[in-house]
């Protein structure tokens, strides 16, 4: 197992991490959590060569993906960087790339019951004005679970909070900070259950962000009992 103790905050700059060899020739991969080598819970930063292609393969708790460079590809379509996936429980499909890519993937983490497919070109959909001068961008919510992208102006600062259900953040663009250090592009945090901060930024800044899996996480993986979480 790695990183697998949803108690304890996390921070990875992805950028210094080696590439690992995947079992498909071409695509290398940097585990940021992982319950086990080839299955279970997992979250990465993968890399496709171009040309390179997996077998198909199913998802028995789902897969959610976040283009970062290049083209994706599979069965269904092209996604190009920008792509926000997900692929519902017991989906089956075979990625590939022609051109090369980089995703960020999380893998076995959804509900059994959440079986909804989602494809959204972030390039292509509004955002929604958020708290202060922040811009938000909805792309999936399934009861306390939400995922967005949130857009930071230069020197915006947000109020001090607590995440119920814990938070997971990766830089896409500029740095974002907190009283507890400052995370330059590509590096990604995930800080549990009830965790505080005062997040702020100096110059733009774009994250993705997710909230209120964490205390879930933490129950699958210790058998305890959370209460229901909410957006906060």
């Amino acid at each position: 197992m790695l990183n697998m103790n949803f108690a304890q905050p996390l921070v990875i700059n992805t950028a210094t991490q080696p590439w690992l060899a995947s079992p498909a020739k071409g695509v290398w991969r940097k585990p940021l959590e992982r319950e086990d080598k080839e299955s279970g819970h997992t979250t990465s930063i993968v890399k496709y060569e171009a040309g390179s292609a997996f077998k198909p393969h199913p998802h028995p708790l789902g897969e959610e993906i976040f283009v970062l460079e290049g083209v994706f590809s599979d069965e269904h379509g092209d996604y190009p960087a920008g792509t926000y996936l997900r692929n519902p429980p017991n989906s089956v499909h075979a990625p590939f790339s022609q051109q090369g890519c980089v995703i960020f993937v999380k893998l076995n983490q959804f509900d059994a019951q959440d079986s909804k497919t989602v494809r959204i070109n972030t390039h292509e959909t509004p955002w929604q004005q958020g708290q202060g001068h922040l811009q938000v961008m909805p792309l999936h919510s399934y009861e306390q679970q939400h995922t967005a992208l949130v857009k930071w102006p230069a020197n915006e600062r947000f109020m001090p909070h607590t995440h119920f259900g814990g938070e997971e953040i990766l830089v896409l663009e500029g740095e974002f900070m907190d009283e507890r250090g400052q995370y330059p592009r590509g590096t990604w945090l995930r800080s549990p259950h009830l965790s505080q901060h005062t997040p702020y930024v100096v110059q733009p800044t774009l994250i993705l962000v997710k909230v209120g899996h964490i205390a879930i996480e933490k129950a699958r993986c210790f058998d305890v009992v959370v209460p229901s979480l909410t957006w906060v």
